[in-house]
């Protein structure tokens, strides 16, 4: 039952993600697999860790960013593998994150890696 649990809130989350990064303001230019990488970035930019633990609309909108990061990295992997690397640590960030139920060392580690990725692009 928790699993079941776990895996509605995921990909609830992550569609309300999507909806949340492709509704806000001006979209990276481009329907593009570079502009959903682009997009996860901006999003992972925004996502403050400390604040997704908090309450009210900061951890709301930490929940939602990191959501979309992961949202929109799988999509550009699904466009271009050259991003697969992007997708796939934010993603294990998100599986780990989501099994302790918070940000321990292997989460950081993960999300560290994304945001060098999204540095070097």
């Amino acid at each position: 039952m928790v699993l079941s649990l776990a895996a509605g809130l995921v990909l609830g989350a992550a569609g309300t993600g999507a909806a949340w990064a492709l509704s806000s303001g001006p979209a990276p230019a481009g329907d593009t697999p570079e502009s959903d990488a682009r997009g996860a970035c901006e999003a992972l930019a925004g996502f403050d860790e400390k604040k997704y633990m908090g309450d009210g609309p900061a951890r709301d909108i930490a929940f939602n960013r990191y959501m979309a990061a992961g949202a929109l990295s799988a999509a550009a992997a699904a466009g271009d593998p050259a991003y697969k690397e992007l997708a796939e640590v934010i993603r294990r960030s998100q599986d780990r994150h989501n099994a302790v139920f918070g940000f321990d060392a292997k989460v950081k580690k993960d999300l560290d890696r994304a945001r060098v990725i999204c540095n070097d692009l």
